[in-house]
């Protein structure tokens, strides 16, 4: 079963009250459309990214995906992920590094950049999960 989710992170300002988000469009093996959601409490905008990314594998690992493809809108961490730009920063490398080991779970694993507007619906989930982060 091939998983396609598309993922977004928010945080109001950087770092803030943040939210991560995961998109599954309805599909083949999708199934029907599915929304996520985390409440992050206080990350930085990068943190969030990642921990999306994290929400959606997580997600795929549950529904007994063998394929993965995931789209986000920062190139970021998407270059990070495919081994392109290096991690500098202290706060990204054990989230990095957990997604790596886990997108190696799944027999084909692929992560691409999409432009923001194509990515709506993990921003809008995104930023329900930093509203849910202001009201904590």
């Amino acid at each position: 079963m091939k998983l396609v989710a598309y993922i977004d992170g928010a945080a109001r300002g950087n770092p803030g009250p943040a939210g991560a988000g995961a998109y599954f469009p309805p599909g083949e093996d999708n199934g029907a459309p599915r929304e996520l959601f985390e409440a992050l409490g206080r990350a930085t905008n990068n943190e969030a990214e990642y921990r999306a990314l994290l929400l959606a594998l997580g997600e795929a690992e549950r529904q007994g995906a063998s394929e993965v493809a995931i789209y986000s809108d920062s190139l970021l961490l998407v270059e990070q992920i495919n081994g392109r730009f290096r991690i500098k920063a202290d706060n990204l490398k054990p989230l990095a590094r957990e997604a790596m080991s886990r997108s190696r779970l799944f027999r084909k694993f692929s992560i691409a950049h999409v432009r923001r507007e194509k990515n709506r619906d993990a921003d809008r989930l995104a930023n329900m999960g930093a509203d849910a982060s202001e009201a904590m």
